[in-house]
């Protein structure tokens, strides 16, 4: 008879197997969770967060240079939105794509962390010296294009927050010494080994006082507060002190310089958080329309003004707005106090003066002022005087047929680029314009006069509202952008009218509006009669 209840206690080898198999178990089923927890974790990071710190040290070469896709030949751009401001959810559309995602492209070599694809210093080695042809934009023909993401230098570090980044950067970001030497008496900027830091005193050759100073003794001459001086531009504008310091007082200037042997000038200022972009006056015109800026201002700037029949004055003359003033320092100004410094004769240095002299006469200026180093003419508000004056003054002659606003790869020419018509003598130019803070989103007289087609009033108000409540969606997707301070430079990269950078007025930003060159309206002179800056671009 069989004992069915008899307990049965395994042999101490099957109990020994059991406890095997167990923690062969256990450590199978940790792997494939720790695996699963692993995958989730991944498959949650957003892409784009590598910390900017974390820069590769690899030195490489280039990859081979691929041909770029042909783009569709159009001169018609698309203005009208892709998602929907309203919604707050992603499923706005604002997601890229997965063909987007799925594209790779491999870093540049580390020394080309500074690569400008047009402004190439040893590719403009090719071109002419004439008239500095050579520091123009010369961009790399379709073979020479690279097809990989150009590295941030070795240690870059996140920038300083603005305004503190106005007066100092990281070394690594911007690691250029050579000013630091050549420019240390004038205090335009200075290195700190300990720290790795950059600081700009605010100095300038024509300012050793600081550009803060400077800009006040200018304020005795013109009103600089009243409004209605807003957009300025700086030709040679050093490390864009200038334009630093006038931010403080809601002027908004444009700052230029070449790459030269100062090839991190530009670099210094955007750094800094200062508006700036490579350029140079040499045989194309500046890249901005007719009428864009109140004032103008050269700081020894070394551009030869009363050379070519004056040229550069006259393209000095397009890009001021009626009434528009032009700010000289530095030679020949002053000379009689300076020639010995300057190591120029007198003679030479009152040559000089006198050429600039009597260009600006020859174009209806009007010099205002010459008190110590600094001179100021005033442009006229209208050309009813002026085009009376052709017949005592052969040259300039005004321009005939030429479109005043057009300045992408456009020849500069000698002659006087005229005003729009006016009825009476009082009357400014193309229109007045509000003064600053109103200026912003007052209709702008280029679409109050109907000068562009099919743009009115209607869709100026509408396009400034519709970017407000864009910019409020923007910073509901996005905290970063929601967070003041996080970013400073700012790039619209088919602007319109201005009104994405109308919308952020408010936040510490500043926003390089760019017009296309294939849009079929040129709305950049009015991104300017709204207070805003910006350039053209394809």
């Amino acid at each position: 008879m069989v004992e069915t209840n008899r307990l049965r206690f395994p042999s101490p080898v099957t109990m020994i197997m059991r406890a095997k198999r167990t923690s062969l178990y256990t450590l199978v089923a940790g792997i494939i969770l720790c695996t699963v927890s692993y995958l989730l974790g991944f498959w949650h990071q957003p892409t784009g967060t590598i910390p900017v710190t974390a820069v590769s040290h690899r030195h490489h070469q280039p990859p081979p240079c691929v041909p770029l896709l042909r783009s569709v030949n159009s001169t018609r751009l698309d203005f009208s939105s892709h998602h929907r401001a309203e919604l707050d959810t992603p499923s706005a559309g604002l997601l890229p794509s997965t063909a987007a995602l799925d594209t790779h492209f491999p870093s540049c070599a580390a020394e080309l962390s500074e690569y400008t694809p047009c402004e190439d210093v040893k590719r403009s080695l090719r071109f002419s010296r004439d008239r500095n042809i050579y520091r123009e934009r010369q961009c790399p023909t379709p073979e020479e294009k690279f097809r990989c993401r150009i590295p941030a230098p070795v240690g870059y570090k996140i920038p300083f927050r603005w305004p503190e980044s106005r007066g100092v950067a990281w070394y690594d970001n911007v690691p250029h010494k050579e000013l630091t030497v050549e420019k240390r008496v004038q205090n335009w900027v200075h290195y700190d080994k300990k720290t790795r830091r950059l600081t700009f005193p605010g100095g300038g050759t024509m300012f050793p006082r600081g550009a803060d100073a400077y800009i006040n003794d200018i304020g005795k001459l013109i009103d600089l507060e009243d409004g209605s001086i807003r957009t300025a531009i700086d030709t040679g504008c050093g490390v864009a002190s200038w334009g630093a310091y006038l931010l403080s007082r809601d002027i908004l200037a444009m700052s230029f310089a070449p790459r030269d042997s100062h090839e991190a000038q530009v670099q210094f200022a955007l750094e800094r958080g200062v508006p700036a972009l490579i350029g140079v006056l040499a045989s194309i015109r500046l890249p901005y329309p007719s009428r864009a800026f109140d004032m103008a201002h050269c700081s020894r700037c070394l551009i030869p003004w009363g050379k070519y029949d004056g040229l550069y004055l006259i393209e000095v003359d397009r890009v001021l707005r009626p009434g528009g003033y032009w700010i000289l320092s530095g030679p020949p100004i002053n000379w009689q106090k300076h020639w010995k410094g300057w190591e120029r004769t007198k003679e030479d240095l009152n040559a000089e003066q006198s050429e600039i002299e009597a260009v600006a006469k020859s174009m209806c200026w009007k010099k205002l002022v010459q008190k110590d180093d600094l001179a100021i003419w005033q442009k006229p508000t209208n050309h009813v005087h002026c085009e009376k004056t052709r017949k005592v003054f052969k040259k300039p002659r005004f321009c005939q047929d030429q479109d005043p606003d057009g300045a992408w790869y456009t020849k500069m020419e000698d002659c006087l680029t005229p005003l729009p018509k006016v009825t009476d003598v009082k009357e400014v130019a193309g229109g007045e314009l509000a003064k600053w803070p109103e200026r912003l989103n007052t209709v702008p007289p280029r679409i109050s006069s109907g000068s562009l087609k099919g743009i009115t009033a209607k869709i100026f108000h509408e396009n400034t509202k519709m970017w407000k409540k864009r910019v409020e969606y923007y910073k509901k997707y996005d905290i970063q952008f929601a967070e003041r301070g996080r970013y400073r430079n700012v790039l619209d990269m088919n602007a319109f009218l201005g009104g994405f950078a109308a919308a952020l007025i408010d936040d510490p930003v500043w926003v390089m509006n760019t017009v296309p060159v294939e849009a079929e309206s040129n709305t950049l002179g009015v991104i300017y009669e709204r207070g805003l800056i910006g350039t053209y671009q394809n």
